[in-house]
């Protein structure tokens, strides 16, 4: 029996095609997630596949090619970019003496180093566990016959395969029972955020979009971002203000082409937060010349989680990465912009910007605001000196801009977001403040945009 090896960070990687030239682009994404998950890309080979090897995916003659050119680089690892079946992956390892992963496991593989918080990597596991219940053969072959019959070698009629395997569906259980307990708390905290009156903006994106570090321009954060695939995998959120009001963003997980689904499903909680907000913020890399083709892969994929009817302003970010000609042969850098949907309602709204360098950022935020409809409010409030802890609260957002007290209280001259005021009103009397609604409607500073 062929032994796995622990070692498999020197790869071989193969990319198996169709019919037509290969897709250059699809190899150069999988050599980002093999870099991504720590390993050296020593080669990569090319396998047109016109009909499928049920035993090994590849042909004979491929499979000596391989073989050959991880003799030759020393690489201990082989990835596929195309899944594989237990019987493939078991046969594929017996054949070139090497661990063999095809691209599901390779991204488990990824997001099991990425995931930080409890719920993620509760999640991790569960999707590993799924994925390795169809491959534990492999690792039992020695003892897949029951013991018995002769001296020494009785047992308790059940094979150590099927010991492991029931162990293994027991953890997935009890994995599932503690992320539907995690699930209940998150739609609480989600209903609370309903309540608050905060409208809900979600980060989408191909991966390695630069979606963390726009989420850091626009809120302050520190949340981690990085020049690798899959930097974020738990979702982070964090309130936003905006010129006209305020809002909710959330980060979520990149995506990638062909996702595969298992992985959609475990992170169900994470993606929920694209799912149940008012509008995406759909982040393209400017500078991918296949930003079209992401484009379309990132549309896919929110069809398949039930948020493809879900609004959708597109930024276009790293415009720092472009450059554009000069009349005088003169390169620079191509300059923010916002580009409103066509009067048929025929585009989407795009916003281009470099969230890195900050530039654009404002327009993004004037667009945020219009696309949300936030409205703010001026307007005077009389309080009496008994609501000094509401008084406190109007002071500690920003919103009184001069006041006056006398022996009655206060006289609060206001310029507040609607949906804050909606908030604070009804955190202090249980129902909105009157006053503050009659001077609404006069008070807006939000512009119309054309639905994109």
């Amino acid at each position: 029996m062929f032994e796995r090896s622990r070692r498999g960070e020197i790869a071989l990687l193969i990319q198996p095609h169709a019919g037509g030239p290969p897709d250059d682009g699809a190899l150069e994404e999988f050599s980002d997630l093999a870099r991504s998950a720590g390993a050296t890309v020593a080669a990569t080979l090319n396998a047109r596949i016109d009909k499928p090897n049920p035993a090994t995916l590849i042909g004979s003659g491929k499979l000596g090619e391989v073989k050959a050119a991880c003799d030759a680089t020393g690489a201990d690892l082989v990835l596929v970019n195309h899944p594989l079946s237990p019987g493939q992956e078991r046969n594929l390892e017996k054949a070139l003496q090497r661990r063999v992963v095809d691209r599901t496991g390779l991204i488990l593989d990824i997001f099991a180093q990425r995931a930080h918080s409890h719920e993620g990597k509760l999640q991790v596991e569960l999707a590993q566990l799924k994925h390795m219940a169809t491959r534990l053969v492999r690792g039992w072959t020695h003892l897949e016959r029951q013991r018995g019959g002769s001296i020494g070698l009785r047992g308790p009629g059940e094979t150590q395969l099927e010991t492991d395997r029931r162990l293994l569906q027991k953890r997935v259980e009890q994995l599932q029972k503690r992320l539907d307990k995690v699930d209940v708390q998150h739609t609480q905290m989600r209903r609370a955020r309903v309540r608050s009156e905060l409208p809900r903006v979600a980060l989408v994106g191909y991966t390695n979009a630069g979606k963390s570090t726009l989420f850091n321009a626009l809120t302050g954060a520190d949340a981690y971002a990085d020049d690798r695939l899959f930097a974020t995998l738990d979702p982070t959120v964090r309130r936003i203000v905006l010129p006209s009001g305020s809002a909710v963003l959330a980060d979520t997980v990149g995506f990638v082409r062909d996702l595969p689904h298992e992985l959609v499903a475990a992170f169900r909680s994470t993606l929920s937060e694209a799912r149940e907000a008012d509008l995406l913020l759909h982040v393209v890399d400017a500078a991918d010349p296949l930003r079209d083709e992401r484009i379309a892969q990132v549309d896919s994929v929110l069809r398949e989680i039930g948020a493809g009817e879900i609004a959708q302003l597109l930024v276009f970010n790293k415009i720092d990465r472009i450059t554009v000609g000069g009349d005088d042969g003169a390169e620079a850098a191509m300059a923010p912009r916002r580009d409103r949907p066509a009067a048929d309602g025929g585009a989407r709204e795009r916003v281009w910007l470099s969230a890195r360098d900050g530039d654009g950022l404002e327009l993004l935020r004037q667009a945020l605001g219009a696309r949300l409809g936030l409205r703010r409010i001026h307007a005077e409030l009389q309080l009496p000196s008994s609501c000094g802890q509401l008084r406190a609260r109007l002071h500690e957002i920003g919103a009184i801009r001069g006041e006056q007290h006398d022996e009655h209280g206060w006289t609060l001259r206001l310029d507040l977001a609607e949906a804050d005021a909606l908030k604070i009103a009804a955190q202090a009397y249980g129902r909105p403040l009157q006053p503050l609604l009659d001077g609404a409607a006069a008070a807006s500073r939000a512009e119309p945009v054309a639905a994109g």
